[in-house]
């Protein structure tokens, strides 16, 4: 099963700021709920883990991801992350994210696209539940983007003659996100979707 989402997240952080933790693919992934990566195998692949909490029990995935793209000039990130857990269920998730200039001065965008391909026991949820759980889960990893792009430092750089310095944010280290708490997630989407049905109702 394939779904495909494009979004985009407005940041009360400068394109500096924002570029400077997307350009860095541990911080990136630090961002997502849960998802840590352990071991860089070279430039471009990396091993990584998702733990997801459901009630007391924390259960924990292993995965790879593979750089595909990271374009300083575009400010472009494309990434390819797979996993699998014991039970036989394998998730796959192509994402290409963008920093975007926002509408005010100092503020950006955060501009994505992902395909997540399920198979196993994940299929069986099909998409009328999925893609709200992967819509949560993006909004929860540009939630806590946007808190990391805030906590990068910015600092002047030297301009031409005459002209004021220019700002350019540092890259910043990003704690890595406690387990996907998996019962909150679906609370989350179980209240949009009471909402959107009273909503509908009223």
């Amino acid at each position: 099963m394939e779904v495909k989402l494009d979004k985009k997240y407005p940041l009360d952080v400068s394109v500096d700021q924002a570029w400077a933790v997307l350009a860095d693919i541990r911080a990136t992934a630090a961002c997502m709920p849960g998802a840590q990566i352990t071991e860089q195998l070279d430039d471009t692949h990396f091993k990584g883990t998702v733990k997801s909490k459901v009630g007391p029990a924390v259960m924990s995935f292993g995965g790879d991801i593979e750089l595909l793209q990271l374009d300083m000039a575009a400010r472009t990130l494309q990434m390819l992350g797979k996993g699998a857990d014991k039970a036989g269920s394998s998730a796959a998730m192509n994402l290409t994210a963008t920093v975007l200039p926002g509408e005010t001065p100092g503020s950006s965008v955060l501009a994505g696209q992902a395909t997540i391909t399920v198979s196993g026991k994940l299929a069986q949820f099909g998409s009328r539940l999925l893609v709200p759980v992967s819509d949560a889960m993006l909004t929860q990893f540009a939630g806590n983007f946007r808190n990391a792009a805030a906590a990068v430092p910015v600092v002047a750089t030297e301009t031409a003659a005459g002209a004021a310095p220019a700002p350019v944010a540092e890259p910043v280290a990003v704690a890595p996100v406690k387990e996907l708490n998996a019962l909150g997630l679906m609370w989350t989407v179980i209240k949009g979707w009471l909402a959107g049905l009273f909503g509908k109702k009223a």
